[in-house]
């Protein structure tokens, strides 16, 4: 039961916004259907698989951005905790570990409800907020899966910040 009255309009599939901002940036991009789109970003730490997802039924236009590290089974406990302390701290999107592949992502999603169409820059902030998460906490995957450190000491070491000069 919706509580407002609007039409059902035809409007711009949102993943056409995507696609234009990927090819103004020269970035890979595959269509892979009406309803998503992957692109590839090179990062400082590491490339980004960015799939976005319309998603009808929702009216939601889901991103998740995936980076190369591969959780091995043993440490998965231990990046779990990690994923907990990281989602604490922030106020938009979430970490997730994919259980069947041993996956870390950063997943959102923006709310298109009632016809509302997708803008370039909407879009545009989408993807920043997942490549500036990722970029800022690769690092403490990194400590915990290739160097074996705690959850709570890989983030603290990841997000120490140095001032001045050396």
């Amino acid at each position: 039961m919706s509580l407002i009255s609007y039409s059902e309009e035809q409007r711009i599939n949102p993943l056409d916004v995507v696609e234009r901002i990927a090819a103004v940036n020269d970035w890979s991009f595959e269509r892979a259907s009406d309803d998503e789109i992957t692109i590839l970003v090179a990062g400082r730490w590491t490339d980004y698989q960015v799939s976005y997802t319309w998603m009808h039924d929702l009216e939601a236009l889901h991103l998740a951005c995936a980076f190369d590290l591969k959780v091995p089974d043993r440490l998965r406990n231990e990046v779990q905790h990690l994923i907990s302390y990281i989602n604490e701290q922030m106020w938009i999107g979430h970490f997730d570990l994919w259980k069947k592949d041993g996956l870390v992502m950063f997943r959102h999603a923006l709310m298109l409800t009632g016809g509302i169409e997708a803008s370039g820059k909407q879009c545009e902030a989408l993807l920043g907020m997942a490549l500036d998460a990722c970029e800022r906490y690769f690092p403490a995957y990194q400590f915990v899966v290739w160097a074996g450190k705690p959850a709570r000491e890989a983030l603290d070491a990841a997000m120490f910040e140095t001032a001045g000069e050396a």
